[in-house]
């Protein structure tokens, strides 16, 4: 069996306007029980200060890195730009606001090993700009690629692939749910994976336009059935009411 400890985790973390978060995100990366990582976050021409706090971390831990993109590109190119730096055979992802349980890569590596598997994912905390608890979402144990194209079930925050099984696998080039786009493609190679049911991670919620995110996220929903799994219009019909149903069932 494979001494998980001595495999390499490779973080990925785009950072944009990050500088109220950024803090905490990294220090629970830190935090880890599992210490072979690194933390590739990508600037992507953040205008505040969250470049100079990243940079006192960068000084402090060689495994921390900060690479600074040329121009605003948005977050799939920020990702894919960490996927192709990354030197880990583990790819996992972490957003700015978000946040790690402590022994997060511990278990989810050993869960991963112990199950033979290529991609994984877990339930997550749920919490507001000021850490106000939100309660938590609990993931799918089992997911299939149809299944996942009925919902999205996958947590960024709480998803790792393994790159020895699939080879570095990227992020469509769309402004919203290049993530969702992601586990879609490596669900078409492996058919189906597991995740695990107890939260490992921390999603933070932020304030938002609930009327236009769900707008924007309607659009981009219905840009990955059609352009990037090339859906036929009956199909992105078919499953495209599957996410007003489950709107619908959310706010009753």
């Amino acid at each position: 069996m494979l001494d998980v400890q001595k495999v390499k985790v490779s973080i990925v973390t785009p950072s944009y306007k990050s500088e109220k978060f950024i803090a905490e995100c990294i220090e629970s990366v830190l935090s880890q029980t599992y210490d072979n990582w690194e933390m590739i976050i990508m600037d992507d021409c953040s205008p505040d200060n969250s470049n100079e706090i990243i940079k006192q971390y960068v000084q402090k831990d060689s495994r921390i890195q900060l690479i600074e993109l040329k121009e605003n590109s948005g977050p799939a190119v920020a990702r894919n730009k960490a996927i192709e730096l990354a030197q880990g055979r583990y790819i996992a992802f972490l957003d700015s606001d978000d946040l790690w349980l402590d022994e997060k890569l511990q278990k989810q590596l050993a869960f991963m090993e112990e199950n033979d598997l290529a991609l994984t994912y877990s339930s997550y905390k749920l919490i507001d700009e000021e850490n106000n608890d939100l309660g938590v979402f609990i993931t799918k144990e089992y997911i299939s690629y149809s299944e996942l194209l009925k919902t999205n079930s996958i947590g960024c925050l709480s998803a790792i692939y393994d790159t020895d099984k699939l080879g570095k696998v990227f992020m469509p080039l769309i402004l919203q749910k290049q993530d969702y786009g992601l586990w879609l493609e490596i669900l078409k190679k492996i058919k189906s994976t597991q995740g695990m049911l107890e939260p490992l991670a921390v999603y933070r919620i932020r304030k938002k336009s609930v009327s236009s995110n769900k707008l924007k996220a309607a659009t981009y929903l219905w840009k990955v059935f059609r352009d990037v799994e090339k859906l036929n219009m009956f199909q992105s019909l078919y499953y495209f009411c599957f996410y007003i149903y489950n709107g619908l069932k959310k706010y009753k």
